[in-house]
């Protein structure tokens, strides 16, 4: 429960405390839609997961059948069928992606904007794996808690576009740091270390496939969850944790000026006596 209702919730609060900082600024831009996305996605797959996990000894089988597809599968009124929990992962993905896009100039706009696409064209194959490998063998709805074996092929693709995926989010910074002649040598480390947080969804993601791989029941249900909320929550840090340092910025600013007030104060007292 721990996994199913706090992490989601935390990822919740999280992402909405940065749309709030954003949209205060009014800087909402792409990249803050693909965190939204994701959000929603967390929260659908959250109840979904709810409902098949704590009552699926209430419902009929086919339910139980509908439910489980729920939750690797939802389809949402006037979009195309999707996938809820890839849709937290790669909608978390092209939002770190796109947070870099919007500070790269405009050659290397071109270039991140391409592997977008790429990371789009991933997540339908993705898809497009977990139906086929389902489907193929519909056996697995006869269970008493319907769950698809998804097998070798399944954890190794998701090993390697997880692997790829968080590398380029990993060395995207490093293009836009080289370019960009104005930050410091302190701000360089900074914003190589906000956006290399991408290695702790690929530690979480390999666990996943782990599950995947070998046991997977329950405990891949539960590492598949844990893997979507900490990836919306590893997309969100690289604007909550500016919005911070920005504001002891601006309170160290604060307190030099009164500072310098105070002294000159006691300057102008000084040279009055």
């Amino acid at each position: 429960e721990v996994v199913n209702y706090v992490l989601p919730i935390i990822a919740t609060f999280v992402t909405s405390f940065r749309l709030y900082c954003r949209s205060r600024r009014s800087l909402l831009w792409l990249d803050d839609a693909w965190a939204a996305c994701a959000m929603i996605f967390d929260i659908s797959l959250m109840i979904c997961s709810a409902l098949y996990l704590n009552g699926y000894v209430l419902h009929p089988q086919w339910a139980k059948v509908a439910l489980y597809y729920t939750c690797v599968l939802q389809c949402i009124v006037g979009f195309e069928l999707t996938q809820c929990f890839y849709g937290v992962i790669w909608c978390s993905r092209l939002s770190i992606l796109f947070t870099v896009v919007r500070l790269a100039c405009w050659g290397t706009r071109r270039l991140l904007v391409r592997i977008a696409i790429i990371f789009g064209v991933v997540w339908a194959i993705l898809f497009a794996q977990v139906w086929w490998t389902c489907e193929s063998d519909p056996s697995w709805k006869k269970q008493p808690r319907p769950q698809c074996p998804l097998g070798r092929n399944v954890a190794i693709a998701q090993i390697v576009t997880d692997v790829l995926g968080d590398t380029v989010l990993i060395l995207a910074p490093f293009i836009l740091i080289y370019k960009a002649t104005i930050l410091t040598t302190a701000q360089r480390v900074r914003v190589i270390c906000l956006f290399s947080t991408s290695a702790i969804t690929t530690a979480v993601s390999l666990a996943h496939a782990y599950y995947v791989f070998t046991e997977g029941e329950l405990k891949e249900a539960v590492a598949a969850m844990f893997e979507a909320s900490i990836s919306l929550i590893v997309a969100n840090l690289s604007v909550v944790v500016t919005f911070f340092l920005r504001m002891l910025a601006d309170e160290d600013t604060i307190t030099q000026r009164d500072v310098q007030m105070q002294s000159s104060q006691q300057s102008t007292v000084v040279f009055r006596v």
